[in-house]
């Protein structure tokens, strides 16, 4: 697919300026105590992640000599992040031959002599051009102990036995794991369940500016996130502005449907989404061992009578039945069906069921359309529970409590929670006019990586215009 045309953004919108230029002048200082929580929260919102206060959590002024002052240093990390340098207040050897790690503000960090040997910057350690471990753990002396640790400025300093390596590490690095934020989800704005009651529209935010502009992208994905759904408008009516859109995050995921495709009413359809039948809630590609986590869905005309769009959250629906309708909410949880596309060139198939609980560390799963629905994976005695539960399911997804609907303008573009959100449409007739979208598909972690790496680029630019205001400071 060409990605390289030339598309104007002049109709119907106005350009933002960055949300980046808001922060010049701001005086950052670092915390004793560090709120990260900004970081799960959208760009916009004020940045707390720099702020210093006492044991009294009244706020201090730092000086230029002051070992514990927001300082961005020559200490490699293994990743591409700048932290804030947050000094370390004590270091103890433990009995293993690792080491406890104190801040002031009490928290603590117990590192193993092996996984800090694995992480020491230069060669044998972590590559500074890649941020790699280029060391082969076969090559790792097993019995590595610290023979001895102290601070350097605020930094942990160790030696290692029988290796006799000295290294450094960084503050905030060390920090950053000790309060958890090394995790997967730990840098991602956290799902908020919705109904009807909640949203009425999707979170709406401006085509052109997310297709120019970082920062308008970062809040995009944050709501997209948040909420599960997140709308864009003003885009061009071109088909390939999805792909464009959709790259701007991350890779494309390709299907049996090509790397983006048309939605439309066809004559001899590959999909029932290629017909002008009512679709009620439902996920796509459930027939696959890992259906795509996000589609982005971009209208191009819509001039048919009927054809509004439907969304339901998924987590919203789950959430009730677990608590008031426990019965139904097991059967739809454990209950498995044999899921497979009816294609004469492609034969997908997963077994698994209607919602995936995971193993806890992914996102739930919601393999809800009747079309490629196949097999019960099931005894017999268990089929008619199975059905009567997916009536229900589609009862509560289609209700108006839990469901909404709004009508899809030329311009707009949805992106969506594939896993999570369970969307549909309602009939139109297609005798009286055209209704053409584009659509594509993105894996979860092109969209988690992409926020990762904008709330990374923000956090360092607003961080580094703080340290240029304190210097400017104490050179008055």
């Amino acid at each position: 697919m060409a990605m390289g045309v030339d598309i104007a953004f002049g109709h119907r919108c106005k350009s933002r300026r960055s949300r980046a230029s808001r922060h010049l002048g701001r005086v950052i200082k670092m915390p004793f105590r560090i709120d990260y929580d900004f970081l799960s929260r959208s760009p916009s919102r004020e940045l707390k992640a720099a702020t210093l206060t006492d044991a009294d959590n009244m706020p201090c002024s730092v000086r230029a000599n002051d070992p514990n002052r927001l300082e961005m240093t020559d200490l490699p990390t293994p990743d591409y992040y700048r932290y804030p340098w947050v000094a370390i207040e004590s270091v103890t050897r433990t009995p293993q031959g690792g080491v406890l790690v104190v801040w002031p503000d009490g928290q603590q960090l117990e590192c193993h002599p092996l996984w800090l040997r694995e992480n020491c910057p230069g060669p044998g350690g972590i590559d500074p051009r890649s941020k790699e471990n280029d060391l082969d753990v076969q090559d790792l002396d097993i019995s590595t102990k610290i023979s001895d640790a102290f601070l350097d400025a605020g930094a942990l300093a160790v030696e290692f036995t029988p290796e006799a390596r000295h290294a450094s590490f960084h503050p905030g690095w060390l920090r950053h794991v000790a309060d958890g934020l090394h995790h997967p989800f730990s840098l991602l704005p956290t799902p908020k369940p919705w109904t009807s009651h909640d949203l009425q529209i999707p979170p709406t935010h401006d085509g052109p500016s997310v297709l120019e502009d970082d920062d308008a992208m970062a809040a995009w994905l944050h709501d997209l996130l948040e909420t599960g759904l997140a709308r864009l408008t003003c885009l061009p009516l071109e088909s390939q502005v999805v792909g464009l859109v959709g790259s701007r995050i991350g890779a494309l995921r390709d299907s049996n449907f090509g790397v983006t495709w048309p939605v439309s009413v066809d004559l001899d359809p590959n999909s029932t989404a290629n017909t002008n039948a009512r679709l009620p809630a439902h996920s796509d590609l459930p027939s696959r061992e890992t259906p795509p986590g996000f589609q982005l869905l971009h209208c191009l005309e819509n001039t048919v009578s009927g054809g509004q769009s439907t969304m339901t959250d998924g987590l919203a629906v789950i959430n009730y039945l677990q608590a008031k309708e426990p019965d139904v909410f097991r059967c739809l949880t454990t209950l498995e069906w044999t899921f497979f596309n009816r294609d004469a060139n492609h034969d997908h198939r997963w077994t698994g069921p209607v919602v995936d609980k995971g193993d806890g560390r992914i996102p739930w799963t919601f393999r809800a359309f009747h079309p490629v629905r196949g097999f019960p994976a099931m005894s017999q005695h268990e089929i008619g529970d199975s059905y009567q539960s997916l009536q229900r399911l589609g009862e509560i997804a289609n209700s108006a409590e839990f469901q909404i609907r709004y009508e899809f303008e030329p311009g707009d573009l949805i992106a969506f929670d594939n896993r999570r959100i369970m969307h549909g449409r309602e009939s139109f007739d297609s005798s009286e006019g055209t209704r053409q979208l584009w659509g594509t598909y993105l894996d979860a972690d092109e969209v988690y990586s992409r926020v990762r790496v904008l709330r990374r680029a923000i956090t360092s630019q607003e961080q580094s215009l703080g340290l240029s205001n304190i210097m400017e400071d104490e050179d008055e």
